[in-house]
């Protein structure tokens, strides 16, 4: 294979077969409740990086269920998504993700830098109530509750909160693990289409897990739940800061 054959050909690892396909990757009745609780500010200030700032003390705690990507095929993902600003705009800043098939995993991670991990949720209905969890091997990690669609949203409000950019910390080593990519880069939802979005009561759990730190942005409060039904697609990113030259 020359060296025109290896550029060619280099899109993702391995090169003879990719974990994953080239995108444009697009959701089908991706399946959302995100419960959105009180924390504190210092355990904020501590992981999240500049240029980004926080808006509040505040933490977005997501379980997604997704049956029907393209490429991707089903899974289930959940980690902490934190409310920031980005040159005094709304976003949000992807703190962590964990989930349960390995071509989203490697695709997150190598395309956009997502901060995922391998564990085991689940998004399911238990009669009256929505119930998401997060184990890691054997350890129950975390476990959110919420009153299955007990009040309808306006899905126009929620398609503008699904509108804004996300954030996420992109970092590639080089082969003397010193890092090589170190880059802040914002993505957006793409295509969405909100078949339905509903409010409720809600609880959450965390415990503590030496590889599934989500315990260090502590719940103080819980404030209130979403639960939304819709189809989408991610957008490739774009690199807004470069750490490595500035």
């Amino acid at each position: 294979m020359t060296p025109e054959d290896v550029k060619s050909k280099a899109f993702a690892m391995p090169l003879t077969s990719p974990s994953y396909p080239r995108g444009p990757y697009k959701f089908f009745d991706r399946e959302f409740m995100i419960i959105t609780y009180r924390t504190d500010m210092g355990a904020l200030r501590a992981v999240v990086p500049e240029p980004l700032e926080i808006a509040e003390p505040v933490v977005k705690y997501e379980f997604i269920r997704m049956p029907d990507s393209t490429g991707f095929g089903s899974y289930t993902e959940s980690g902490q998504v934190i409310p920031v600003t980005y040159q005094g705009k709304p976003g949000s800043y992807v703190h962590s993700m964990y989930l349960n098939d390995h071509s989203p995993i490697a695709g997150g991670r190598e395309i956009w830098g997502f901060p995922k991990k391998l564990a085991e949720p689940s998004l399911r209905v238990e009669k009256e109530t929505l119930v998401g969890t997060l184990d890691v091997g054997s350890v129950r990690v975390v476990t959110g509750t919420m009153g299955y669609k007990h009040r309808e949203l306006d899905k126009a409000a929620v398609l503008a909160a699904l509108g804004q950019p996300s954030f996420l910390l992109k970092i590639i080593p080089h082969v003397d693990c010193t890092p090589r990519i170190c880059e802040l880069v914002r993505y957006y939802l793409e295509d969405v289409t909100v078949k339905g979005a509903w409010q409720g009561p809600c609880g959450l759990t965390v415990n503590e897990h030496a590889f599934a730190p989500v315990s260090g942005l502590p719940v103080v409060e819980t404030i209130s739940a979403t639960h939304i039904l819709a189809d989408l697609s991610i957008g490739l990113g774009e690199v807004v800061h470069d750490y490595l030259n500035t």
